[in-house]
């Protein structure tokens, strides 16, 4: 796989970060959710889940790339744990330093409190969505998640081995909705889906088994990332007419839907069509977000919550001036701290393995 293909990979997972950003800044700016209070060039900041989706279903697929091309087997799963480890927890470990330092030291996150010593520990062994405790940063719930992911991988690179990569997808998709019907008559099950959601297992097969369509013989004579057009256009189409609560109290099911999508785009991608859009996500400012997407998804928060509580909300209160604001002064504060950051705490630890490790750990990153 070249490096071109690879750096649109990285141009994908820069804007969805960057999305995420946009989407914090715009839930302190229009308070009420799931209600949507933002004007209408504003609203669809209010799903800030689908950029999770997007890196998911990325994840899956890029960590089964090389897998997909030698019959869907690691080289050593504990090489894997080992390389998996070496490209999150760094930076990840850092990041919950800085985000404790800002809760204890500036201001905590909205509806948390302060965390202690529990929240010191969860979030440390990455079970933050199993274990409750104040959150230090609103964005580590997905860290966990993906974290937990990493372990069921190779067991589901086993399935793909012995039931082929359709049927994976099939059962692990199964076995979430059933969760989710299920949901609905348990409480405790329910507040679960919540925390914990089950649905990123379903996005992170499809990724897995998007991943093995970019081997096959005959994959550049598709252009991939134009079929993900009509693939999410009934799911927009949805989200558009029912509106934000509905959307946003049946995200289990509306992330499944927009899985394919997303899988079609980064096919697409991968295998170099379409150009235009590869000459985009290739461009300088987004590949370059793209290398720091990491450090910019975990060091976001807290930088929003203090420059909105701080600076922005004493002045400009709430709405769509509040809103601009926030972006013109988050946005380049985040990606600066982020680029300062992933120098520090990313790029020194996949530099270890070596010039042949960097290029794996880059191009295999999971964010």
């Amino acid at each position: 796989m070249t490096r071109r293909r690879l750096a649109g990979l990285d141009g994908i997972r820069g804007l969805a970060a960057l999305y995420v950003v946009f989407n914090h800044v715009f839930e302190r700016a229009f308070p009420g959710y799931p209600h949507d209070h933002a004007p209408w060039w504003a609203g669809w900041f209010i799903y800030g889940r689908f950029a999770v989706v997007v890196f998911i279903v990325l994840s899956g697929f890029s960590l089964a790339l090389s897998p997909a091309r030698h019959g869907w087997r690691l080289d050593s799963a504990f090489r894997f744990a080992v390389r998996r480890a070496r490209r999150i927890l760094p930076a990840y470990l850092a990041a919950l330093v800085f985000s404790l330092a800002v809760a204890w030291l500036v201001v905590p996150q909205p509806g948390q409190g302060e965390p202690g010593a529990k929240s010191v520990v969860v979030n440390g062994l990455l079970v933050q969505n199993l274990v409750r405790a104040p959150s230090p940063n609103r964005s580590f719930w997905s860290m966990a998640v993906e974290a937990q992911l990493y372990l069921a991988f190779p067991l589901l690179l086993l399935l793909v081995r012995r039931v082929g990569a359709a049927a994976m997808v099939a059962a692990v998709t199964l076995l979430v909705a059933a969760v989710g019907v299920a949901s609905g008559y348990d409480a405790r099950l329910h507040t679960f889906v919540i925390q914990s959601p089950p649905d990123l297992a379903a996005l992170f097969a499809i990724g897995i088994a998007a991943a093995g369509v970019v081997g096959a013989s005959r994959a550049r004579e598709r252009s991939w990332a134009w079929l993900a057009l009509p693939a999410a256009a009934p799911v927009l189409a949805t989200i558009w007419w029912r509106g934000s609560v509905w959307t946003l109290t049946h995200l289990l099911w509306v992330d499944i839907a927009l899985g394919p999508a997303v899988a079609l785009l980064l096919t697409g991608v991968a295998t170099g069509r379409p150009a235009p859009l590869l000459r985009l996500l290739d461009s300088r400012p987004i590949r370059s977000l793209g290398l720091a997407s990491y450090s910019l998804y975990l060091l976001h928060e807290p930088i929003v919550i203090v420059v909105y509580d701080r600076i922005v909300r004493p002045r400009y209160h709430h709405g769509p001036t509040a809103f601009l604001v926030a972006v013109a002064l988050v946005v380049p504060v985040t990606i600066a701290l982020a680029w300062m950051f992933a120098a520090a705490f990313e790029r020194p630890f996949l530099r270890r393995g070596g010039r042949a490790g960097l290029q794996y750990a880059s191009s295999l990153q999971a964010r």
